[in-house]
């Protein structure tokens, strides 16, 4: 998936479009992964070359010299195979992934300072492509205010978007989602200012 520059600027215009209406923040980043996971083709391999001693032990009469030879040449072509990224992307248990990308959201959004916004309405909007991952993370003033469904919705919107390849529009319509509740929850109000960029954020 690729994101162009007009569908920056429509994400920017949505970004700018809700804050209008709200004291609340809201910060959006799309990241092509949320771990490199290289530990993911060593694993395998190793695994591989554990098991292959036993059916050549077993069936054959190869001598333990052979055997070592053929489990160590077994590690590292299946190392540097599943090296390759989308083999080794596609290998990283679904579990795992939806594990690193979650902690990715969480640390991003500490990273840019959303738990420090001057009423603590900041909100991430968050895409992890990798993982087909997408999550929103309010801080604590939001959360303690807001129904959790709505940030499940505006993530589903994010989810059903990117899976059609369109993940722009995915963020515009999660924009939509968060800038409604927080407008109704957290009108703007007089002396607020912007304590966030209204861009989409790439990793």
């Amino acid at each position: 998936m690729s994101i162009g520059e007009q569908e920056r600027e429509e994400i920017s215009a949505a970004i700018r479009m809700a804050e209008a209406m709200t004291s609340g923040e809201i910060f959006c980043v799309f990241a092509r992964a949320s771990d490199d996971y290289r530990y993911i083709p060593l694993l395998w391999a190793a695994l591989a070359a554990l098991i292959l001693p036993a059916p050549l032990i077993l069936l054959t009469l190869w001598p333990v010299q052979i055997i070592y030879v053929a489990q160590l040449a077994l590690f590292l072509a299946l190392a540097l195979a599943l090296a390759w990224t989308p083999l080794r992307i596609r290998l990283v248990p679904g579990p795992v992934k939806r594990r690193r990308a979650h902690r990715h959201a969480f640390e991003l959004f500490l990273t840019h300072g959303l738990h420090m916004t001057e009423a603590r309405t900041g909100v991430l909007i968050f895409v992890s492509e990798a993982e087909r991952y997408a999550e929103v993370v309010a801080d604590q003033g939001i959360y303690e205010r807001v129904d959790a469904a709505v940030w499940d919705e505006a993530a589903a919107a994010l989810v059903a978007a990117a899976r059609n390849g369109r993940p722009a529009a995915g963020f515009v319509k999660a924009i939509a989602i968060c800038g409604e509740v927080l407008a109704r929850h957290f009108p703007l109000t007089a002396g607020d200012r912007n304590e966030l960029p209204n861009q989409l954020v790439e990793l």
